[in-house]
C-alpha cells in the first residue's frame, strides 16, 4: 500500500507506555494542536446548513464521500451476496429467563474465488416470554468470547471488578423483554494485516491486494452486521425498526461505523472506542492517527488513510489536520437515532490513552446535527472546545444523543443498566413481565436498584455485622439515610449490637434471593438475621388460584431465602417476622394471615424463630390501629410501629447476643441512591 501511495516513511505512533520515552501525550495544554473540528454543518461550498433537506441531500453525502475515500474505505459493488441458514432452533436458559436460541450461518457467495470461504457466524437469542416482535440488540462477539470472558472473570477477581456488579448484558436484555444477536466479526474479516487477502475484504479483491479506497476491517465488520439485520428483517419474532448495535473497544469503532452507514439501525451502543471511533483524530492526547496508520492497526481504515500518518512521500507529509473529517462527523452520521456514547474511567482500566474528554467534546460538536434533525442532543451548552465531561456516574441521556462515562473498566458492562430503560423511552417499547415463581431468584431491571446492590455489596464488605436486616422497603427505610426520623428510631434501639439493614424498596422474594447469591451476605457471618419480606409478591398476577395457591407460592420464597441464608451464615439465628397487616386493599389480609400460618409451622426450632407482632399493630381483622402505618399508604410503618417492633425484637437480642455495648462497629447507613442525586 504504500508503494501504491509513493510514501517512503511513516511516523511511528505514541507509546502506550507512560515511562518510555516517546509515551502519549496526556498533557491537556498540548492535546489540540488543531483546535477546530470540521463543522458538520458547512458545506465545502462555504455555505451553511440550516434545513433538513440540505443535510439529507447535501452535506450527509459530502461527509460519506470523505469518509469513504479517506478513513473508512468503500465496500466494493461486487460486494457477494450473503445467504443465510438456520443450523439450529434451540430452548435454552439466559440465567433464570427461558429463552429461544437460533444458530445461523450466513455464506457468503464465493463463486467468483472459491478458495476462499467467508460463513458469518450469528447467534439470536429471544426472550420465550414474547408474545410479538421483540427489539434485537447486535452485538459484535460470539457465545465462545463470551464464555471465555466468563471463565476469566471467575478467575480474576479484578477482571470482575473492571466490570462492575450488574447482572451481565445478555441477561439485563433478555430481562428486560429484548432479543440479542452475537455477530462474529472474525468469521467476516480477520483481525490483522495478513488477513487482507481473506475474509470478505479478500473475497471481494479475489485474494489480491487491497487499492487505496477499498475498505478495512472496521467497514467490513459494519458490512457484516448489515447483512446480519438482513437476515433480522425476515426474522418473525425480531422487529426490524427496533434493532441496536454494540461493541467494546476496537468493536466500538466498528458499532459506531454501522450506524453511522447503515440507517436501518435504530440505536448504538458504542464502549470506549477511541481512536478511529469516538475520539477526534486531531487530538494529541492518547493513541494517535499514527498508531492507526502503523503496523497494529492500519488493517483496519482505507488504505488512503496512510497519507494522514506519512512522513515522508511524493506528496509531501500529512497530518490528523489534514483529514477532511473527524469524529464529530462519524457520530453526525448516526443523527437523528439513538446514539449512546460509553466510557469507563483510567483508574480502573479504560486507559487515558482513548481520551474520554476527546470524545465528550466530538459528541457535542455532534450535537447542532441531531438538534437539525429534530432530535435532543446532550444539553450541553458550551463549546466543544471548553467542555468539561460531567462527572464520573452522572449519565447525560435526556435525548437521542446520550453520554455517560462509568466507574469501571474497558467495558461497557456498568451502563447497560442506564443504556436498556433509556433506547426503551425513545423507541417506545413496552416489554411484557416475567412470571417467575416466588422462589426463583431474579434481579431488578432499574438502575436504581442495581446501584443499590452494589452499595450494599461495600456495606458488607467490612463485616463487623452482628444483626443482619434483610427485606423490602418496610426493612429498608428503618435504617436508611432517606429517612431520619426513622433511622434515628434504629439507633436508638439496635445501637451497640452492630446492627446493619440491607432491606431494598419493592423487592420480592425472587429479588431477594438474587441479592444474597450474589454477595450481600457473603463472609458477613452475622450472629442473628432478621427477615420481613414477602408483601410485593401479594399482588402478584402470575399466580393462578384460591387463597392457598398464592400463600403458598410467597411461603416458598421465604423459605427459599431461609434456606439460603442457611447456607450463607450457617451459625446465625433466623428470626423470621410474620407479614405486617395492610390496609390498601383489605382483600390481601386472608392471604397474609395464610402465609403467617405457614410461617409459624416451619420457623419454629432454636435456629430459624417466627415472630409476629401483628395483634400490636391491628384487631383482629387486621384493620390497622391509628398511627401504625403511614396514612397514604396504609403499608409503610410509621415511627410508632417500628417502636413496637423493635420491642418484641430487643428481648430477643438480648437473650441472643447478651446487651448492647457501648460503642457500635457496623457499617454506616445507606439510602436510596436516587435520593443523594
Amino acid at each position: 500500500m504504500m508503494d501504491q501511495l509513493d510514501i517512503k516513511a511513516l511516523r511511528p505512533g505514541a507509546n502506550g507506555n507512560e515511562k518510555a520515552p516517546d509515551h502519549a501525550n496526556y498533557d491537556e495544554s498540548k492535546a489540540n494542536p488543531f483546535p477546530d473540528l470540521p463543522d458538520a454543518l458547512t458545506l465545502k461550498s462555504g455555505q451553511g446548513v440550516t434545513s433538513e433537506a440540505q443535510w439529507w441531500h447535501s452535506r450527509r453525502p459530502e461527509i460519506v464521500e470523505d469518509f469513504e475515500r479517506e478513513v473508512l474505505g468503500r465496500v466494493p459493488p461486487n460486494a457477494p451476496k450473503v445467504t443465510w441458514t438456520v443450523t439450529s432452533t434451540t430452548d435454552s436458559k439466559a440465567g433464570i429467563f427461558p429463552v429461544v436460541q437460533k444458530q445461523l450461518v450466513g455464506h457468503a457467495d464465493n463463486s467468483s474465488c472459491p478458495s476462499i470461504a467467508v460463513d458469518i457466524e450469528m447467534t439470536l437469542v429471544t426472550p420465550a416470554n414474547a408474545h410479538g416482535r421483540v427489539p434485537v440488540m447486535m452485538m459484535f462477539g460470539s457465545a465462545a468470547f463470551l464464555k471465555r470472558m466468563a471463565d476469566m472473570m471467575a478467575s480474576r477477581p479484578e477482571l470482575k471488578a473492571m466490570m462492575g456488579t450488574d447482572p451481565s448484558s445478555t441477561e439485563q436484555l433478555i430481562a428486560g423483554g429484548w432479543g440479542y444477536a452475537l455477530i462474529d466479526p472474525g468469521s467476516i474479516q480477520p483481525d490483522s494485516g495478513a488477513g487482507l487477502t481473506k475474509g470478505i475484504i479478500g473475497l471481494a479483491n479475489k485474494g489480491q491486494p487491497r487499492k487505496p479506497e477499498d475498505w478495512g476491517a472496521l467497514r467490513a465488520w459494519a458490512w457484516g452486521a448489515s447483512r446480519g439485520l438482513d437476515y433480522l428483517e425476515t426474522d418473525k419474532i425480531v422487529d426490524a425498526r427496533r434493532v441496536g448495535i454494540e461493541g467494546v473497544s476496537r468493536f466500538g469503532k466498528a458499532a459506531l461505523v454501522t450506524m453511522a452507514f447503515d440507517a436501518r439501525f435504530a440505536v448504538v451502543l458504542v464502549g470506549s472506542s477511541g481512536e478511529g471511533g469516538a475520539k477526534p483524530h486531531r487530538r494529541n492526547f492518547g493513541e494517535e492517527v499514527e498508531n492507526l496508520t502503523g503496523s497494529g492497526g492500519y488493517h483496519w481504515m482505507a488504505g488512503n488513510f496512510l497519507k494522514y500518518g506519512a512522513d515522508e512521500a511524493s506528496f509531501g507529509s500529512r497530518n490528523a489536520g489534514d483529514l477532511p473529517v473527524d469524529s464529530n462527523e462519524l457520530i453526525a452520521l448516526c443523527a437523528p437515532r439513538l446514539t449512546f456514547i460509553s466510557y469507563g474511567i483510567p483508574e480502573k482500566g479504560d486507559a487515558k490513552w482513548l481520551d474520554q474528554q476527546g470524545s465528550f467534546m466530538a459528541t457535542v460538536a455532534a450535537g447542532p446535527v441531531f438538534r437539525l434533525l429534530g432530535a435532543k442532543d446532550l444539553g450541553v451548552t458550551d463549546d466543544y472546545r471548553t467542555a468539561k465531561m460531567p462527572p464520573v456516574n452522572t449519565g447525560l441521556l435526556a435525548g437521542q444523543l446520550a453520554w455517560r462515562q462509568h466507574d469501571g473498566g474497558h467495558t461497557d458492562a456498568p451502563n447497560w443498566k442506564y443504556f436498556i430503560p433509556w433506547a426503551d423511552k425513545f423507541l417506545d417499547y413496552h416489554a411484557p413481565l416475567w412470571e417467575l415463581p416466588a422462589d426463583q431468584p431474579v434481579f431488578r431491571t432499574d438502575p436504581n436498584s442495581l446501584v443499590a446492590h452494589s452499595q450494599l455489596l461495600g456495606k458488607a464488605k467490612p463485616g463487623a455485622i452482628d444483626v443482619y436486616f434483610e427485606g423490602d422497603s418496610i426493612t429498608r427505610r428503618w435504617g436508611a439515610l432517606d429517612y431520619p426520623d426513622l433511622l434515628g428510631n434504629w439507633e436508638r434501639n439496635f445501637f451497640g449490637w452492630n446492627a446493619a439493614d440491607f432491606g431494598w424498596g419493592a423487592d420480592r422474594t425472587q429479588n431477594i434471593l438474587w441479592r444474597l447469591e450474589h454477595g450481600e451476605l457473603d463472609a458477613v457471618n452475622p450472629k442473628v438475621v432478621v427477615l420481613l419480606a414477602g408483601t410485593n409478591n401479594l399482588g402478584n398476577a402470575s399466580v393462578r388460584g384460591d387463597t392457598d395457591a398464592r400463600a403458598d407460592d410467597v411461603t416458598r420464597g421465604l423459605q427459599a431465602i431461609v434456606s439460603l441464608i442457611q447456607t450463607k451464615a450457617p451459625t446465625a439465628t433466623i428470626i423470621v417476622m410474620g407479614i405486617f397487616p395492610r390496609n390498601d386493599d383489605m382483600a390481601l389480609m386472608p392471604v397474609i394471615d395464610r402465609i403467617n400460618g405457614n410461617l409459624s409451622r416451619f420457623a419454629k426450632g432454636q435456629k430459624v424463630r417466627y415472630l409476629n407482632i401483628n395483634d400490636k399493630l391491628a384487631d383482629g381483622d387486621g384493620r390497622l390501629f391509628d398511627g401504625m402505618m403511614n396514612p397514604k399508604d396504609k403499608l409503610h410503618p410509621t415511627v410508632k410501629a417500628y417502636q413496637v417492633w423493635a420491642d418484641a425484637l430487643k428481648p430477643v437480642l438480648t437473650d441472643l447476643l447478651g446487651p448492647p455495648a457501648a460503642v457500635d462497629h457496623a457499617p454506616p447507613p445507606t439510602g436510596d441512591p436516587s435520593a443523594a442525586r
